[in-house]
């Protein structure tokens, strides 16, 4: 089947169009034209503020006048992740989707249904004209993956909603309440390097396979960062090796776990034997390690053209000790939510290269002083030899609030129709609500969403009976909204 003839067709059909539009963090040109042109077409009030955020607005239908008005928000961009062995242009090609039983998926590409899903359903509503509903302010933001500028930079002037519903929760079993906050991490560290030893020889190795996902909802699963691996394997390999390293590239996006790293060694030649057999044994061990949560774990050690340079021995020594020194993964679980993930860092991406040592990191956390604990946890390993460090990005978290008006609507409807109690949760995850609470006060929030899992990596996939059953409790919802 294809993905344009499930149900419900209208919101299938625009997920489809959307994903034929490359959409990438930072580069929402063409996205925001697309969206644009859609509210146009449908002869809607139509509005692109100053940084590319559109607003679409649709009056209520008959007899919903007197209802609140409500803020549908989803974020345009989506994060481009793919495969190693994936030739993919995410300049120049839409998303290659398939169905795979009661799921949608990509082929070795992200899917782009984190937010793509939500945007996708807003529009079908805007289209429709046989839903009940009261006014309706389509807010579709951009840059949430990589800085959630649009949310930050919004024009309050263009809404009016005093219930904002935000369709980006990744379970359909859930409503979110509150989320965390985030602040990215930059580290420079300048090098000596020296020449290559004479005799040597080099091997290109490599870490892949991992399932990655994203740093936040994802972060608590035990699973491998393939930047800490690396640095592990290089660790170990000086105590036993004369090992010599060249460069180390690993990661890629600050919100997403590592699946891959590349490093680029030279020994002795004498050493060739004795290097293969470290590599197999140490691939061994992580396999063991990881064999529940990694099971598609590869290490490969291959012959490369032999580099001119290398790091200095002692600069070698400092970075290595850092990388192994920097904290990632949960750094603290809440004490007042059982299960929440309150604090985290994510070791997003690493580069060696050319005499430059560069880190790129995100933290998270719901308590806006342990944000900055970690963030101090994370750049002070770096100070330590003489690096340095920047942070920028920082947004605000979303505070709960258990009183919440449409909080309790929804739970009722979601009782009424499902015959079981939502969970209500706070994530650990940046929704863009903190900040757009921050836009405008007083307004009444809640998030929620169809099932997506791999969020952020070439796994990610969403449940199609899920989509189904959103779809038909969003519009039960709408139909309910309390008068003004």
């Amino acid at each position: 089947m294809k993905v344009e003839n499930l149900e419900p067709r209208a919101l299938w059909d625009n997920f489809v169009a959307l994903n034929a539009v490359p959409r990438a963090s930072k580069k929402e040109e063409r996205v925001i034209d697309f969206m644009v042109a859609y509210g146009k077409q449908l002869g809607l009030e139509t509005i692109k503020d100053h940084v590319g955020n559109v607003v679409i607005k649709k009056p209520a239908t008959e007899g919903m006048e007197n209802r609140q008005t409500v803020v549908l928000q989803s974020h345009v961009d989506m994060v481009h992740q793919k495969n190693s062995d994936s030739n993919f242009d995410f300049e120049h090609q839409g998303i290659e989707m398939y169905v795979d039983g009661d799921w949608v998926r990509a082929k070795g590409t992200t899917l782009g249904a984190d937010n793509g899903i939500g945007v996708a359903t807003i529009m079908a509503i805007l289209a429709a004209d046989d839903l009940v509903h009261p006014a309706l302010e389509a807010l579709f933001t951009i840059d949430e993956e990589t800085g959630m500028t649009g949310a930050k930079q919004l024009d309050p002037s263009n809404l009016s909603g005093t219930i904002l519903l935000n369709l980006d929760t990744e379970e359909d079993n859930e409503l979110t309440i509150g989320c965390a906050g985030g602040i990215d991490t930059t580290t420079v560290y300048r090098y000596k390097q020296d020449n290559v030893a004479k005799d040597s020889v080099a091997f290109e190795v490599t870490i892949k396979g991992l399932k990655g996902g994203h740093s936040g909802t994802d972060i608590h699963k035990g699973r491998a960062n393939a930047n800490k691996l690396m640095n592990r394997l290089l660790y170990n390999g000086y105590k036993v090796l004369d090992l010599q390293l060249s460069s180390f590239e690993g990661g890629s996006l600050r919100n997403a776990i590592p699946r891959e790293a590349r490093a680029i060694v030279a020994i002795a030649k004498d050493q060739k034997a004795a290097f293969i057999s470290f590599i197999n044994d140490f691939s061994e061990l992580l396999k063991a390690e990881f064999q529940s949560v990694e099971p598609g774990l590869i290490i490969n050690a291959k012959d490369t053209d032999l580099p001119l340079q290398v790091l200095d021995k002692d600069e070698c020594h400092k970075i290595i000790n850092v990388l192994y020194a920097v904290p990632n993964g949960v750094f603290r679980m809440s004490p007042d939510i059982p299960d929440l993930v309150e604090a985290s860092t994510n070791l997003a991406k690493v580069i060696i290269k050319d005499g430059e040592f560069i880190t790129l990191s995100l933290q998270r956390s719901s308590v806006e002083s342990t944000k900055e604990d970690v963030s101090i946890a994370v750049g002070a390993a770096f100070e330590i030899i003489g690096g340095t460090v920047t942070t920028s990005g920082d947004y605000p978290g979303w505070k709960p609030d258990a009183d919440s008006e449409i909080l309790s609507l929804m739970r009722k409807l979601y009782k009424t129709n499902f015959k079981e109690e939502p969970i209500v949760n706070a994530c650990h995850a940046g929704l863009e609500c903190g900040i757009l609470g921050a836009h405008l006060p007083g307004i009444d929030m809640i998030s929620f969403g169809p099932t997506i899992h791999g969020a952020h990596s070439p796994d990610e996939c969403v449940q199609i009976s899920s989509v189904n059953k959103f779809w038909h409790y969003l519009l039960n919802v709408l139909e309910e909204i309390p008068a003004r």
